[in-house]
């Protein structure tokens, strides 16, 4: 009998639960053992449910192929076979808040990619180097749900990857004002090119709900737990725009700064690659060893070149320079799907499980 965690994929069959499915092969401590999808998926393989419709670049691991997808709405019957769920089911905020509650009452711990818990007030929003203190909410959320130990924790927008954790790196010099423009591949709409012809050559200024989220998550982030809720820090004030790129993976940003305490370039590379947190120090098995590296070519980063920088968990950051305008500018490059969606999510349930909220049943 394996001593790994049994987890449960919700939404397996969509483009981020392609990529649990694709980041779990072979990992030490989580083994796929249940997938979780649509009724018109459940009753067929793995195999046969996905078709022609694997987008990621690596094939489909062996192990999945052959189990067979069941109902994510039979929530009793799913729950009872795994451990934990990771979350990427594709419904409107208020079925999604349902079922992952739903979820987390049947004693499973829910991990989520998905939006809508993100400011539900006892549900922590983690990155797990800049705020793992928020998991200390879950013990008030337990109290909520009537639960022992089945709770729901969310990983944070994917296009903030790029430029929170370095505004956290710099928090010394005090970040008060930032304007960020991010420019996003398609996979973060769950797309490729073969399913989205229209964005080959093409930019679309718009992203539905992107830009409210680009600007108030980060400040959810950097909040504090006080009294079984987190409370969103007041600052730095973000504005952003949110931008579709023809690019398949990885969000570009480009960011400018003021600060109270205005530094050099030199502390401010300083912070960004001597920065680590908590993943760093337990040596999770999906923590990059270096979270966030400085670049120092004028046309670095680069998405073909840099996109998958610590197997796509890791941040690179070019281009800081003085501005005429703002103290201080820089050009951010995370993984969206990877840092920012799936792998996001399994390193903060790693994280959970280092601290014991995620246990065997």
């Amino acid at each position: 009998m394996s001593e790994k965690l049994k987890v449960g994929i919700l939404g397996g069959t969509g483009m981020v639960g392609q990529r649990f499915i694709s980041l779990l092969e072979n990992h030490p401590w989580f083994e796929v053992t249940t997938i979780a999808a649509s009724p018109r998926s459940a009753g067929k393989t793995y195999e046969e449910a996905v078709g022609g419709r694997w987008k990621m670049t690596t094939p489909m691991p062996e192990a999945v192929k052959n189990i067979v997808v069941q109902n994510v709405n039979e929530v009793e019957s799913v729950a009872s076979q795994v451990d934990f769920v990771f979350s990427a089911v594709d419904m409107t905020k208020e079925e999604i808040r349902a079922i992952e509650d739903a979820y987390a009452k049947t004693e499973t711990p829910v991990v989520s990619n998905n939006s809508a818990h993100r400011w539900t007030p006892d549900v922590p929003m983690i990155i797990p180097e800049i705020n793992p203190e928020h998991v200390e909410v879950i013990e008030a959320q337990k109290k909520r749900l009537g639960t022992t130990r089945g709770f729901v924790a969310v990983k944070p927008n994917c296009s903030i990857q790029s430029y929170a954790p370095v505004l956290y790196a710099w928090r010394a010099f005090e970040p008060y004002e930032v304007v960020a423009t991010t420019y996003q591949a398609i996979s973060g709409a769950g797309k490729t090119f073969k399913d989205w012809p229209e964005m080959v050559e093409n930019i679309i200024p718009y992203i539905g709900g992107e830009e409210e989220k680009s600007e108030q998550e980060p400040l959810r982030i950097y909040g504090k737990v006080e009294n079984g809720e987190i409370v969103k820090a007041a600052e730095p004030k973000i504005t952003c725009q949110c931008i579709r790129v023809p690019v398949l993976n990885g969000h570009t940003a480009a960011v400018f700064v003021k600060f109270r305490k205005n530094p050099t370039k030199e502390q401010l590379i300083e912070k960004l690659t001597s920065f680590s947190g908590l993943p760093q120090e337990l040596a999770l098995p999906s923590a990059p060893k270096q979270f966030i590296r400085y670049m120092t070519e004028d046309n670095r980063p680069q998405v073909s070149l840099d996109v998958d920088y610590e197997n796509g968990m890791g941040i690179s950051i070019g281009r800081i320079r003085e501005d005429s305008v703002y103290d201080w500018k820089f050009v951010g490059l995370s993984h969206n799907t990877v840092r920012g969606a799936a792998g996001g999510a399994v390193l903060c349930a790693e994280l959970l499980k280092a601290k014991g909220y995620i246990t065997k049943k």
